[in-house]
């Protein structure tokens, strides 16, 4: 505000040196000058002392809401970012977590593959030889029942081979005497 008449003072003293002539000799002229100089020095001084300031005020208001906007902004971008860095630091180590579990897991799948292998071996090898032992079984039986046949036929051929009818009348003899000696 002190600079405002310090302007004046400069201003008028600038007019008068410009005008070149006695202020004595134009008296009502610069009357009206400086008339006209305090009423566009009020003007000046009511636009920038009244009106500007809150408009400025508005503006920096704005400006300053936008900064603080824009630095919640950074920090949750920045608070993102060190997330991430975090999590694709451990990303590596999940990553070789899972393949060490991986791994671990195809050896005991291999294993448990390898026991059910053997164990459904050692069930067809046991099947096998119950079914061996049913087929041998089944053989000799049929073996037995075979010379058994072979038996009786070759007995068959040897009795009629043998049987003649004087031999047959004595069997016949024989087992009628032993019938009548025995108490019924």
């Amino acid at each position: 505000m002190a600079l405002l008449p310090a302007l004046l003072l400069l201003a008028t003293t600038a007019v008068h040196g410009a005008e070149g002539g006695n202020a004595a000799q134009q008296p009502l002229g610069m009357v009206f000058k400086w008339i006209h100089f305090v009423i566009l020095a009020g003007l000046l001084y009511w636009v920038f002392g009244k009106l500007l300031p809150p408009t400025f005020r508005k503006k920096s208001e704005l400006i300053c809401s936008a900064i603080e906007k824009a630095t919640a902004v950074k920090a949750e971008a920045d608070r993102q970012l060190k997330e991430a860095a975090v999590k694709l630091a451990s990303l590596e180590q999940e990553v070789a977590a899972f393949r060490t579990m991986a791994h671990r897991e195809a050896l005991a799948e291999v294993e448990r593959l390898r026991t059910a292998t053997k164990s459904d071996a050692e069930k067809i090898v046991a099947a096998g030889k119950a079914e061996i032992a049913a087929a041998e079984r089944a053989a000799r039986l049929e073996l037995k029942e075979l010379a058994a046949k072979l038996a009786v036929d070759r007995a068959e051929s040897l009795v009629s081979q043998l049987m003649t009818p004087a031999v047959q009348d004595a069997l016949i003899n024989n087992f009628v005497q032993s019938l009548q000696g025995r108490p019924n």
